[in-house]
């Protein structure tokens, strides 16, 4: 709890008045996740491997999940649009995501989403934003129906995205599954990720602040607000966040903190991982629990956490199975910051 001191003087004395600005639960705490093959899901999960590569996952050491969303890393979406099927793909989706591996998450009362794009895919959002985006969010829609997982947007586009393409997705996907403010039924589940703050992908934070991610008329559920570096500090994704909330004048208006999660890097053996205690989201908690509105929203406080990522990421983190899996960092964090599991319906406002 963040208290300020007031000194009033009354009568030659002067008292001391404590007064507790609101601390808000977190209600999000996920994490990215890109199997064995940095994030292509390119073949079948043997899933007697896949429960011992990451048990600690859907049990952080006494019997209750580390997280409460899992999200399934990443999809192309050019074969989404087009419905491929190849070797490594069936119907534009990536063969290792299967049903299998969504239950494998959901039976422990974590909800999962696949995530559409990410760097490496950034001109395949091009691509079919500039080809067919109406198919490419029906296409979307309809597969999240088929495996009931959500869906995210990651179209890293930093300098002139197809913002045209990219709200004819928005439009088709919620044509099919409309936003639905209780969270309850998982396909309809729509988000979107920024960068850590304005200032990185400004065109499309500015969009996606003023249009979809308002507290009186939503579209997306919320926003991710990207990983910076591995070496990036504390106080410097503090910062990023904060301007999100504040807005970047003359670019971005404020979003309300309850439409945004921060993101953390998860690399194995280091503290995120390993150990709570010494941990970004410990030292971050206090913060992203308290962070007030500053023209969004009414409430106190972001909606939680992401870590990315789960399994083999690639970029020289290492993976996150035994025995550097990550229930010393995650776990006990979910633990010491009371995750909700399963994931409530989220803050509106």
């Amino acid at each position: 709890m963040r208290s300020l001191k007031c000194f009033f003087p009354i009568a030659g004395l002067v008292l001391i008045s404590t007064i507790l600005s609101a601390q808000t639960q977190m209600q999000i705490y996920g994490l990215w996740h890109c199997y064995s093959d940095a994030c292509s899901w390119a073949s079948v999960p043997n899933m007697t491997t896949f429960d011992t590569d990451n048990h600690w996952i859907i049990d952080r050491g006494n019997g209750n999940p580390s997280v409460n969303v899992v999200v399934l890393s990443f999809v192309n979406p050019v074969k989404l649009m087009n419905l491929t099927t190849d070797s490594a793909t069936v119907n534009g989706i990536p063969i290792g995501m299967t049903t299998a591996v969504v239950n494998y998450f959901q039976s422990k009362g974590i909800r999962v989403m696949m995530s559409i794009g990410g760097f490496s895919y950034t001109k395949n959002w091009d691509k079919a934003l500039s080809s067919n985006p109406t198919q490419l969010g029906i296409n979307a829609a309809n597969a999240a129906k088929q495996f009931n997982v959500g869906m995210e947007i990651d179209y890293e586009k930093s300098s002139g995205p197809n913002l045209t393409g990219l709200q004819s997705f928005v439009t088709a996907y919620r044509s099919v599954l409309p936003f639905d403010s209780t969270g309850g039924y998982q396909p309809a589940r729509l988000t979107i990720d920024l960068g850590n703050d304005d200032q990185y992908l400004t065109a499309l934070a500015n969009y996606a602040t003023t249009n979809w991610l308002t507290t009186s008329n939503p579209v997306l559920d919320y926003a991710n607000a990207m990983v910076a570096s591995q070496k990036t500090s504390i106080t410097t994704l503090e910062t990023g966040w904060q301007q999100h909330v504040d807005g970047l004048s003359g670019s971005v208006p404020p979003l309300a903190p309850a439409k945004l999660t921060g993101s953390l890097w998860l690399v194995q053996s280091t503290p995120n991982c390993a150990t709570f205690t010494s941990s970004d989201q410990n030292a971050a908690a206090n913060f992203v629990e308290t962070l007030p509105p500053q023209g969004a929203g009414v409430t106190e406080g972001m909606l939680g956490y992401m870590f990315w990522a789960g399994g083999c990421q690639g970029n020289g983190t290492g993976c996150t199975y035994p025995p550097n899996t990550c229930q010393g960092g995650v776990g006990v964090g979910a633990t010491s910051l009371n995750i909700p599991i399963p994931m409530p319906a989220l803050r509106q406002q």
